[in-house]
C-alpha cells in the first residue's frame, strides 16, 4: 500500500510540474505574442481567435481592439456568402497591429490570413456555388492587398461572381 501511495504521489507531482509551466507561459505572453498566435493563416489560429472573441474577459488586460466595421463598404454577405467573421478577424489584425506600431511588418500575413479565412468559409458551401464564392474571396483579398481596404470591390466584381452561379 505504501508503494502505491508513493507512486501516486510521484505521478501527481509530475503532472502538476508539467502543467505549471504551460499556465505560466500563457500568463506571461506579451500582447504581440498573443496577437501573432491569433493572426496566422491556419484554421487553428482562427479558431483560437474566435474562441477568445466569444470570451474576451480572460484577455481584457491586453487591451485588444475588438471593434469592426466588418467588410467596410463592401457587402458583408455578397451573393449570400457570409464573410462577416472573416472581415472581423481581418479588422482585428489591422487595428491591433496598427496600435502596436507594427502594421507594415504584418500586413501581408494579415491579408493572407483573411484570404485563408474566406476560402475556409467558401469550402462550407455546396460545390455548385463554391466557384462564385472563391471568385469573390479572391476579389476581396486582392482589394485589401492592393488598396488596404475592401472599398475597392466594385459592383462589376460581384456581377462576375454572380455569373458563376448561373
Amino acid at each position: 500500500m505504501h508503494r502505491f501511495l508513493r507512486r501516486s504521489l510521484v505521478i501527481l507531482v509530475s503532472t502538476v510540474a508539467l502543467l505549471a509551466p504551460a499556465a505560466t507561459a500563457q500568463a506571461t505572453a506579451t500582447k504581440a505574442e498573443v496577437l501573432s498566435s491569433w493572426t496566422q493563416t491556419t484554421a487553428a489560429s482562427t479558431n483560437a481567435w474566435n474562441t477568445a472573441r466569444l470570451d474576451r474577459e480572460p484577455w481584457a488586460s491586453y487591451g485588444f481592439d475588438w471593434s469592426t466595421d466588418y467588410c467596410s463598404s463592401s457587402p458583408d454577405n455578397p451573393l449570400g456568402f457570409d464573410f462577416t467573421l472573416s472581415c472581423w478577424h481581418h479588422d482585428f489584425g489591422y487595428r491591433n497591429y496598427k496600435d502596436l506600431g507594427t502594421f507594415s511588418a504584418n500586413k501581408s500575413r494579415l491579408d493572407s490570413m483573411f484570404y485563408a479565412d474566406l476560402k475556409r468559409k467558401c469550402a462550407t458551401y455546396s460545390t455548385l456555388t463554391q466557384p462564385a464564392c472563391y471568385s469573390l474571396a479572391w476579389t476581396y483579398y486582392e482589394a485589401v492587398c492592393i488598396f488596404g481596404s475592401l472599398a475597392a470591390v466594385r459592383p462589376a466584381d460581384l456581377e462576375r461572381a454572380r455569373t458563376l452561379l448561373r
